[in-house]
């Protein structure tokens, strides 16, 4: 029989860590497909869906009991400046989240004997994303508050609905959008995260120190979890540090990059991590108290079935 039913607080209350999956791209680059586009895995909701479910099942077969879906970079402008409209952008971003709950469906028949049911993130990538300019890793918008919550709002809304466990807002760079989806994740049903990209051990991509932006989330009734990703893994043992001094009481949400420098002028990556280091860092982080602990860009499921296998014996 299939494990039952678990949200994600439940999850959250118990001593098993939450294993998140790695680079979705990552996966989807190595089973063959170009990316090389600025929708980078969304364009695949159009043309190979296919692919992302075995994207995501690959990592639930390696440990992972947490699949994000492929909305991060699923905008409706971006969609639109393809030529689809509006309701053909929400039917794909939704789609998003239908595939990861297909591909974990698949899981659970395939291991009916596994005793935690995975969950499903929307996840909900940040303006620079949609611009695809590498400003996520800068924080540098041209954008005033109002037209981030133009770009932010109805996404939200309707993954809020999608079927979601959790809203997964990732990679954000900049102070000024973590005050907008504070604004905006108190009007949602959903359960979520907010994770920050950072350039160094105490500061956001664009200088804020990251106690700055994890206490606006201390008490924040929607939010269960604050951390970092597509970060360095050499800065999380700090980063952690200061979330947990700022925010004692918040869970803590890791899932770095491999340490590789991405370059945006011509989409490269330069460096390595083996995924014996990745576990080996992974058992250190939720020691110092990260309890969501996955990878992000350049990590596969060979990183994450070791960091399970180093949380989870």
């Amino acid at each position: 029989m299939n494990a039952p039913a678990q949200d994600f607080e439940t999850l959250l209350a118990s001593d098993i860590p939450i294993i998140l999956d790695g680079g979705l791209a990552t996966e989807l680059e190595a089973q063959g497909h170009e990316l090389g586009i600025d929708l980078w895995s969304a364009e695949l909701l159009r043309n190979n869906p296919q692919a992302i479910i075995n994207a995501h099942r690959a990592y639930f077969d390696a440990g992972a009991n947490c699949a994000i879906s492929a909305s991060y970079q699923a905008t409706i402008a971006g969609f639109m400046i393809l030529g689809l409209s509006a309701e053909q952008a929400k039917a794909l971003i939704l789609k998003s989240v239908e595939l990861a709950i297909i591909a974990r469906e698949e899981f659970l028949q395939a291991n009916p004997d596994i005793k935690i049911r995975p969950l499903v993130a929307a996840s909900i990538g940040p303006y620079g994303a949609f611009l695809s300019d590498g400003s996520e890793y800068t924080g540098d918008y041209d954008i005033d508050d109002a037209g981030l919550i133009e770009f932010h709002q109805q996404r939200l809304n309707w993954l809020d609905n999608s079927g979601a466990d959790i809203l997964a807002c990732e990679t954000i760079p900049c102070l000024q959008e973590a005050k907008v989806l504070h604004a905006l994740l108190e009007k949602t049903l959903t359960p979520s995260w907010v994770s920050f990209s950072c350039k160094d051990g105490k500061h956001l991509n664009d200088g804020t120190p990251i106690r700055d932006s994890a206490i606006l989330f201390a008490e924040h009734a929607r939010v269960k979890a604050i951390g970092v990703n597509c970060t360095s893994p050499v800065y999380i043992n700090s980063l952690i540090t200061e979330i947990r001094q700022t925010t004692p009481q918040q869970n803590i949400v890791v899932y770095p990059n491999s340490g590789e420098v991405y370059e945006a002028n011509d989409n490269s990556w330069h460096g390595t991590a083996t995924p014996l280091e990745c576990g080996r860092a992974a058992k250190e982080w939720l020691e110092r108290g990260a309890n969501i602990i996955g990878g992000c860009c350049r990590m596969g499921p060979a990183h994450i079935n070791e960091i399970k296998r180093s949380l989870i014996p």
